[in-house]
């Protein structure tokens, strides 16, 4: 048995579905570590193994150290699992869009390197040698939270415990279609009524991705006038605490839509971010644009709109 790092915890920084996310020393070097209760073992065994396959090691994919077994610190309990990953200061995007702003430039950063991280996830490389074969993976809870943003507000994309793994043919395992974080559930997913295969599990990423673009565009400055405090997709709606009813009712009977606002009229950009969104959360599932499409667009859409609104479009 391989022993342990010598690790020290410093202090916590999330909690999560699956427990605590800890900033912690290695040696010199600041780490972060996700640590698992033991009811969770699955998740982190899930985890683990997305984060060895082939070709995961990506500018926007969190990097991943190693994963440990550890005696748990209280009296009794059975064992804790960690798993220790690169450590980033700003946090979540959500927790990073509560304080802070964006200009038009670092909305389109964090929104190219963002998709460009989910493009990676979705596709599937093939290899000349078999061992370097990398499979497509949905993640299954994308949403702001699980979007981490380096110093220089590069984007990169964590948290894998409900991930799936398409390995060319076999099925995808014993899946539950109801998982996710509620709010960012796509419309088929809160009906119960997915298609069980690959395409429609990476449509339901895109639709999330969608939500997350309109989270990026409430927070711009390139809008007209004051910018509104942070809320996350479907509050205005639903409040903070949604019910799986409240979510089917908004979303599915209602087909409502987070509000794009009258103030990103003025800026041509956040006019193409808004028909981009539209096409992430499309109703209809195979309308859905794909990740490499999103990231085409905003790669696009970047570089034809810079930080300045044109005048002759200002409402």
């Amino acid at each position: 048995i391989l022993s342990n790092r010598p690790i020290q915890l410093v202090e916590v920084k999330a909690r999560g579905r699956y427990g605590a996310v800890w900033k912690a020393l290695h040696k010199k070097d600041t780490v972060a570590v996700k640590i698992f209760p033991p009811q969770d073992k699955n998740s982190w065994l899930v985890e683990q193994d997305i984060y060895q396959l082939p070709h995961m090691q990506h500018d926007n994919i969190l990097s991943f150290i190693g994963a440990e077994k550890h005696a748990s610190v209280i009296e009794g309990a059975k064992n804790e699992y960690w798993l220790i990953t690169a450590y980033h200061e700003y946090g979540s995007l959500c927790d990073y869009l509560k304080s802070n702003i964006l200009t038009w430039d670092q909305l389109c950063h964090i929104a190219q390197s963002m998709t460009s991280g989910l493009m990676h996830l979705h596709e599937e490389i093939p290899s000349e040698r078999s061992d370097q074969y990398k499979p497509a993976i949905a993640h299954r809870d994308f949403k702001s939270n699980n979007v981490l943003l380096k110093y220089d507000l590069t984007a990169c994309i964590a948290d894998f415990g409900l991930a799936l793994v398409f390995q060319p043919g076999k099925s995808c395992g014993d899946t539950h279609g109801q998982v996710g974080t509620r709010r960012y559930m796509a419309p088929e997913v809160l009906e119960g009524a997915i298609n069980f295969s690959r395409d429609a599990f990476l449509r339901i990423d895109m639709y999330a991705c969608g939500l997350v673009l309109w989270e990026l565009a409430t927070r711009c400055t390139a809008q007209q006038g004051a910018i509104p405090d942070y809320k996350l997709p479907f509050e205005e709606e639903v409040g903070q605490h949604p019910s799986l009813e409240d979510m089917q009712e908004c979303v599915v009977h209602k087909k409502l839509r987070p509000a794009f606002k009258d103030s990103w009229k003025s800026h041509p950009g956040l006019i193409a971010l808004c028909d981009t969104m539209e096409e992430c959360w499309d109703h209809d599932a195979e309308a859905r644009l794909s990740a490499s499409c999103v990231m085409e667009r905003i790669t696009w859409q970047c570089r034809q709109y810079d930080g300045t609104a044109l005048p002759s479009l200002a409402q």
